[in-house]
C-alpha cells in the first residue's frame, strides 16, 4: 500500500504497528516544513502515534499557545502540534487549525484511532470496512488514494450509479451521498468530518465537526469590507508561503492567480516572506487558440519582474501521458483542463519548485463563474427593479452575462419551482443519452442523485458550490495531479476565516457595477494594471480540447474506450460505428470525453 503511494511522499518513510497488533500505520513523506529525519511519520508524541498529510499553516502561533500552557517539542514540524493540540483541546483542536490536512491519530491509552479531514476537502482520504456481522467490522483500512486500497486486497466494484450520471451529466461526485466513489465497496470521507476508530469493538462512527459560520453581516462601511477583505487575503497568503523548500506560483490571465502574485510581491517589499518564495510562475499556453490567455499572464510576469515557465500541451501529450494522469486520478475527470493541469505540476517538478499557490476556490467563494450572473440579476430583480436593470446592462457591456430570457423571469420569482425543474432536467440527461445500454440504464438510474438546491440569493449557490457540489471535484484534481509529481499545492482564497468573511458579505459584493468577484478587484486595483484587475469576461482553464479532439490519435484513444465500455455493458455496440463527436472542455453532452476518461475505471 505504502509503495503505491510513493509519488505522494518521496523523501522518506515510515511504518509502524502498536503491540496488539490491532493498529498499524505507515506514511510516505513529501519534505516540506522541517526536513530533518526527526520529523519523519508515524511520528510519536505522548502516548499518541500519528500519519499526516498536509500543512496546518497556523502551527507556530499554535507552539507558542501550547509551550506556554507546558508542553515541549522536539521538531520544528507542523506535524508535532497536531497531537499536543488534541492533548490539549480534544476533537475541538481541529476547529483551530488554518490548514488543508487528512491525518490519523491513535491514542494508545484509549486505544482508538481518529481520522480527520479539513474543511474544503483539500487532502483526501479514502476507507473500505469489511464485515462480518451487523455493526462490527473486522478490517478497517484507510489510504490517501484509492489506488493504495488494491494491494490491500480490495475488490474493483464499480458504482453503476455514479458512472451512470458522470456519462449522462458529467457529474463526478453524488451531492446527496458525498462519501460515494465510483467504487461501491470504497468511500471518501467527507471534508470536514471525522472517524472515531475503535479497533477492540470493530466500530467505527463519523461526525461533522465543521458548518460555515452564519456570521452576521458586518456593520460596516463598504471601506472598511475592503479593508477587511484584503487583510485576510493578505494573511492567508502570507501563512501559506512559509515552507523549507522552494515556492513558486501558478499564473493563468485571471484575476485570481494575478493577485496572488500581487500579494507576494507586497509581502516581500515588506519583508514578511522567507527567502524559499521564488519569483518564479507556471503559465500553460495553447497557441493560435481563442481562449489563450498568455497574453494576459505575460502582462502580470511582466508588471512584476517574474520568471515564467511556459508550457504548450498538444494532442501528442494526450497520447503519451493521458494514461498515467487518468492512473493517479483513479476517477474520471469532467475535462482535459484537468489533464493540462497534471502537465503544468510535472514542469514544475522539472524546474524543482516544490511548492505552489494556486487560485483555486476564488469562483466559488466570489461568484467568478458567468453562470452566477443570472442567479443574482434574479435576486436583484426581485429587490429592485432599477438595480436590475442597471447591473444587467453592465453585465452585458463587459461579457459575464452569456443568456438572459424569459425563463429567468419566471425563475425569480418561483425558486422552489425552478429547483425542482433543474432537478427533472439533470435527470433527463440520463435518459437521453442515446449510447446507453438499455440493462444498464434500467439498473442503475436514479433521480434523487440529482437534487437541485432552491436559490433566493447568489450565497445560496455560492454556498452549493463551495460545500456540496461543485469545488471538492476540482480540489481532487488539484491534489492528484500536484502529488502525482511530489509537487504541493496551497491555496489562499481557501483560508476559513476568510471564507466566512466573505459568505457573511451581501451579494452586491461579490457582483457589482458590472464585474463578478467585485471586492477582490476593489481591494486589489492598487496593486495590478487596470487591464489586468478590470479584465472583462471569464475564460475558464481551458485547452483546445475540440481540436484535439478531432486529431486521428485522440480519435483513436476514444474509440478504444468505446469498446471497453461495450464490453462491460455500459454502452450498446451500435456505439462503435457512430463518429467520434469533438466537444469543447466546458461543453454540455461531452460524452466522447467522458468514454475516454471512465474507461479507467475497468483496466
Amino acid at each position: 500500500m505504502a509503495e503505491t503511494l510513493q509519488h505522494r511522499g518521496p523523501d522518506g518513510e515510515g511504518f509502524w504497528i502498536n503491540e496488539k497488533g490491532t493498529v498499524g500505520l505507515a506514511h510516505k513523506r513529501l519534505a516540506v516544513i522541517d526536513l530533518s529525519a526527526e520529523a519523519g511519520q508515524p511520528l510519536h508524541y505522548l502516548h499518541y502515534t500519528i500519519i499526516f498529510n498536509g500543512e496546518i499553516y497556523n502551527y507556530r502561533e499554535l507552539k507558542t499557545e501550547l509551550q506556554q500552557k507546558g508542553y515541549s517539542f522536539s521538531t520544528n514540524s507542523d506535524t508535532e502540534i497536531i497531537p499536543a493540540a488534541y492533548n490539549h483541546w480534544g476533537i475541538d483542536c481541529l476547529n483551530r487549525f488554518d490548514g488543508m490536512f487528512a491525518f490519523a491519530l491513535y491514542n494508545k491509552n484509549t486505544e482508538d484511532v481518529i481520522i480527520a479531514r479539513d474543511r474544503f476537502g483539500e487532502k483526501p482520504l479514502y476507507y473500505t470496512a469489511r464485515y462480518q456481522q451487523r455493526g462490527r467490522f473486522e478490517e478497517l483500512i484507510f489510504a490517501s488514494e484509492i489506488k493504495a486500497l488494491w494491494p490491500a486486497g480490495v475488490q474493483k466494484n464499480v458504482n453503476g450509479t455514479m458512472l451512470l450520471n458522470y456519462l449522462s451529466a458529467g457529474y463526478v461526485q453524488n451531492p446527496i451521498k458525498k462519501n460515494q466513489t465510483f467504487f461501491n465497496d470504497i468511500l471518501s470521507l467527507p471534508p470536514a468530518h471525522y472517524l472515531t476508530i475503535t479497533p477492540e469493538l470493530g466500530r467505527v462512527t463519523m461526525q461533522k465537526w465543521y458548518t460555515l459560520k452564519s456570521t452576521a453581516t458586518p456593520s460596516f462601511q463598504s471601506s472598511t469590507y475592503i479593508e477587511v477583505f484584503r487583510e485576510l487575503f493578505f494573511a492567508s497568503v502570507k501563512s501559506r508561503l512559509n515552507s523549507d523548500v522552494p515556492v513558486g506560483t501558478s499564473l493563468s490571465g485571471g484575476v485570481d492567480s494575478s493577485c496572488i502574485v500581487a500579494a507576494i510581491d507586497q509581502l516581500k517589499k515588506t519583508n514578511t516572506v522567507t527567502s524559499n518564495c521564488k519569483n518564479e510562475c507556471f503559465t500553460a499556453s495553447f497557441p493560435g487558440f481563442e481562449k489563450d490567455e498568455l497574453a494576459e499572464s505575460l502582462l502580470t510576469a511582466t508588471y512584476f519582474n517574474i520568471k515564467q515557465h511556459v508550457l504548450t500541451p498538444g494532442v501528442n501529450d494526450c497520447l503519451k501521458y493521458f494514461d498515467a494522469f487518468m492512473y493517479h486520478q483513479d476517477e474520471p475527470v469532467q475535462s482535459s483542463s484537468a489533464f493540462t493541469q497534471f502537465l503544468l505540476y510535472q514542469l514544475a517538478k522539472e524546474k524543482n519548485i516544490t511548492v505552489l499557490l494556486d487560485g483555486q476556490g476564488a469562483d466559488e467563494i466570489l461568484a467568478g463563474y458567468t453562470r452566477y450572473t443570472q442567479w443574482h440579476l434574479q435576486y436583484l430583480l426581485r429587490k429592485n427593479f432599477k438595480d436590475f436593470k442597471k447591473e444587467k446592462r453592465q453585465l452585458q457591456q463587459n461579457n459575464f452575462l452569456e443568456d438572459w430570457s424569459l425563463k429567468n423571469y419566471a425563475a425569480a420569482y418561483l425558486p422552489k419551482k425552478t429547483a425542482k425543474v433543474l432537478q427533472q432536467k439533470a435527470f433527463r440527461l440520463v435518459t437521453q443519452q442515446a449510447h446507453i445500454h438499455k440493462d444498464f440504464l434500467a439498473q442503475f438510474s436514479n433521480r434523487d442523485s440529482f437534487i437541485k438546491p432552491e436559490i433566493n440569493n447568489i450565497n445560496d449557490i455560492l454556498y452549493y458550490n463551495s460545500f456540496t457540489h461543485g469545488l471538492e471535484e476540482l480540489l481532487r484534481y488539484a491534489d492528484r495531479n500536484s502529488m502525482a509529481h511530489s509537487r504541493e499545492i496551497r491555496l489562499p482564497f481557501l483560508n476559513h476565516d476568510l471564507v466566512e468573511f466573505v459568505f457573511s458579505l451581501p451579494p452586491e459584493y461579490k457582483i457589482r457595477n458590472g464585474f463578478t468577484k467585485w471586492i477582490l478587484r476593489e481591494s486589489m486595483k492598487d496593486l495590478l494594471p487596470a487591464a489586468t484587475i478590470w479584465r472583462k469576461g471569464k475564460i475558464g482553464y481551458e485547452p483546445p480540447q475540440k481540436l484535439w479532439m478531432k486529431q486521428k490519435v485522440m480519435q483513436e484513444m476514444i474509440m478504444e474506450s468505446r469498446k471497453v465500455l461495450v464490453k462491460e455493458g455500459v454502452l450498446k455496440s451500435s456505439i462503435l460505428h457512430s463518429p467520434v463527436v469533438p466537444k469543447a472542455a466546458h461543453d454540455d453532452k461531452n460524452y466522447d470525453w467522458r468514454y475516454l476518461s471512465s474507461a479507467i475505471l475497468f483496466k
